[in-house]
């Protein structure tokens, strides 16, 4: 047997050894310490092989009949009940449509262009093509969530390219494996989904949290790729100078032959016809193509000082009483409907009737004091009017002048026109190609990023809306590319061949949309199944008492919140290297949950650092999925054990940005405080 067997069984015998020295003797042995049997036999069962999703259902109900005193009609009512809840879950609809919309992305072959684009973009940056893999990922895992793909589809593509360049073997493999899984954690992770559905969070603000960690775990891999790659060269050399040859194009090439020149400047000559071979409309196109980013630097200072700068609504306070007091329509005329004093009984004593010239006085009198309640009405309300107008005409004034610009946007603004005049200072022909690479490559990628997430954060869709509109673009992405390929592969001087290139095209989204729909539908299969299978443990988890028992064991010590995030995130840690993230979701967290708050922990940030923290099941052996993708399309030389040890780096550096958030909550809790205050 290799060592990854032999460690497996290693930790298999230290549950059970573990279990058994916990438990007490069988005459002193309750219900309670029965769920503690049971969570570690589920533990083993999973090492074992055994289907986690079944193995939890069957476990379940096994014990669940126990604890019913073998009353098997219980047991199967509450298959039932636990079962139909699972069903009744709305927030599960948007992992089916998410699944498959990165499995459309991924089929859409764009991420080879992407990588390109990438990695002749960050030629000159130590470790360029570790580099470019790793922001590759990240922007992939962002369309996607799909680990598996993301490993796959870079090991296919990144490692090859990266192990001929000279690239060491572990930090290529580890540059691989760490990027891909940043899919657990950023947005639109069917991980969040999974959490949120088990411990009551909403999806919408665990995207939210989520976004910030992300980037700042995939900075951290970058800095330590260039970091490696600036004090070893030898481990990650640069890229050679025939590998960062770009073709240019006439257009380009007839304004600066070795592309050296600045891209505006030339293009503006070229406008003005001092740049001759130059058509006036290819120039036009590139000049337009060059300013996109200045455009959308100013329109996003445009609309971040429209947002800083815009006046308090006034709230009106027009036509509202207060409390206790009377209004003018209850002075002057009475509510027929409402409640009225009833009616004198005519047959009991009366008043006796008065005089008639006393009713006449008594009248009289009472015009007189209307006639004079009316004169004083009238004067006050002529007296009050022009105050009206004045506060009128000082509250559209108010609604009209914006806020002062505060010092912090000025900066802002300040930094931005300096770096966009740099930019454009070294922005040459090249760099313009290069630019055109990744518009043509990433502009598709962020425009259904920003549709799907953006109406999320936003609260313009919910996550189930959102993932049908992120399938409908995935889909369209797809047919676009499709199309794009089989033209760009005729050629020129084949424009008659276009409908048999398009009916082609046509014929190919058959069986994408059949892989994809199968892969989606086995995908969510079994987070459905999971989901069942860990209610019923949960329930009779809960039933035999084991949750209340653990419940005692922690408050029993006496612990500080500080330590017990501190204890919870450690198992959590440990528990990643034996067993995957949703078996971590499923079983553990509706233990850990409850406990929250008692020590006042808020269950969004837990979630964020949870999140952080599993990604250590896809790196840590010897469950460690990403080392099998890898391994699974990597060369026959490299081995198994080289993809762990180039793993171990990347693990460290999450248990330093668990520490980061945990030391920094604002990372995580800046923008869902802020967009849902």
């Amino acid at each position: 047997m290799n060592k990854g067997v032999w460690f497996g069984f290693t930790i298999m015998a230290l549950v059970v050894l573990g279990t058994f020295m916990l438990l007490p003797s069988a005459a002193q042995m309750t219900s309670g310490h029965l769920g503690l049997l049971m969570l570690s036999l589920i533990v083993v069962a999973i090492m074992l092989g055994f289907p986690t999703a079944f193995t939890l259902m069957g476990m379940g109900m096994m014990f669940a009949w126990i604890a019913y005193n073998y009353d098997i009609n219980k047991t199967l009512d509450l298959m039932v009940q636990r079962t139909y809840g699972v069903m009744a879950n709305d927030v599960l609809i948007s992992i089916p449509l998410f699944v498959f919309m990165g499995y459309l992305v991924e089929r859409a072959n764009l991420i080879e262009k992407l990588f390109k684009s990438l990695h002749l973009a960050a030629a000159r940056v130590p470790g360029s093509l570790a580099v470019a893999t790793i922001v590759t990922c990240a922007i992939f895992a962002t369309a996607t969530g799909i680990v598996g793909a993301v490993v796959t589809l870079m090991g296919l593509l990144a490692f090859p390219a990266m192990l001929r360049a000279g690239y060491n073997t572990k930090l290529a493999a580890g540059a691989i494996t760490a990027g891909g899984c940043l899919g657990i954690l950023i947005p639109p992770s069917v991980m969040l989904i999974v959490y949120g559905a088990t411990a009551g969070v909403s999806v919408v603000q665990l995207y939210a949290g989520a976004f910030f960690p992300g980037i700042m775990l995939a900075c951290l891999y970058l800095g330590y790729v260039i970091v490696v790659a600036k004090i070893w060269p030898a481990l990650a050399p640069p890229l050679p100078a025939a590998d960062r040859i770009v073709p240019l194009p006439a257009v380009t090439k007839a304004i600066s032959a070795d592309g050296s020149g600045n891209a505006v400047t030339g293009l503006f000559s070229a406008l003005r016809g001092q740049r001759p071979g130059v058509p006036l409309a290819g120039a036009a196109v590139n000049l337009l193509v060059s300013l996109l980013p200045a455009i959308a630097i100013a329109l996003s200072l445009l609309v971040i000082w429209h947002y800083t700068t815009v006046p308090e609504a006034v709230q009106s306070t027009e036509g509202l009483v207060e409390m206790g007091g009377a209004s003018n329509a209850t002075d002057t005329q009475k509510d027929i409907g409402g409640l009225q004093e009833p009616p004198k009984d005519a047959g009991g004593l009366q008043e006796p009737p008065k005089d008639p010239q006393e009713v006449a006085a008594d009248k009289a009198a009472a015009d007189k004091a209307a006639a004079e309640k009316a004169a004083t009405d009238a004067a006050a309300a002529l007296k009050a009017k022009p105050a009206n107008d004045a506060a009128k005409a000082a509250k559209d004034a108010a609604a009209t002048t914006r806020l002062p610009t505060p010092t912090w946007l000025w900066v802002t603004i300040g930094v931005s026109m300096f770096l966009t005049f740099c930019f454009y200072y070294i922005f040459n022909i090249v760099r313009l190609e290069i630019f055109k690479m990744l518009l043509g490559s990433f502009f598709p990628l962020a425009v259904l990023i920003l549709a799907v997430l953006g109406t999320i954060v936003f609260g313009w869709a919910t996550p189930t809306e959102a993932a049908a509109i992120g399938s409908l673009g995935g889909f369209l992405l797809a047919i676009a590319y499709r199309f794009h390929n089989k033209w760009q592969s005729l050629g020129a001087g084949a424009a008659n061949r276009m409908s048999a290139s398009s009916a082609s095209a046509m014929r190919d989204l058959g069986p994408i949309l059949k892989e994809s729909s199968f892969l989606t539908a086995k995908t969510s299969a079994m987070v459905c199944w999971l989901f069942v299978g860990s209610s019923i443990f949960s329930a009779a988890f809960a039933l035999l008492g084991g949750q209340e028992l653990i419940e005692k064991w922690v408050l029993s010590l006496n612990m500080t919140p500080i330590q017990f995030m501190v204890l919870s995130q450690v198992i959590i840690f440990l528990l990643g290297w034996p067993l995957e993230w949703t078996e971590i979701i499923v079983i553990f967290m509706p233990i850990f949950i409850p406990l929250l708050p008692h020590f006042g922990i808020d269950p969004l940030f837990f979630g964020l650092l949870v999140a952080l923290n599993l990604q250590t099941a896809f790196l840590s052996p010897p469950v460690a999925m990403a080392a099998f993708y890898l391994k699974g399309v990597s060369p026959p030389h490299v081995t198994l054990n080289q993809i762990f040890v180039g793993m171990m780096p990347f693990m460290a550096i999450q248990v330093v940005a668990v520490i980061l958030l945990y030391m920094f909550p604002a990372i995580g809790l800046w923008l869902p405080q802020t967009l849902y205050k």
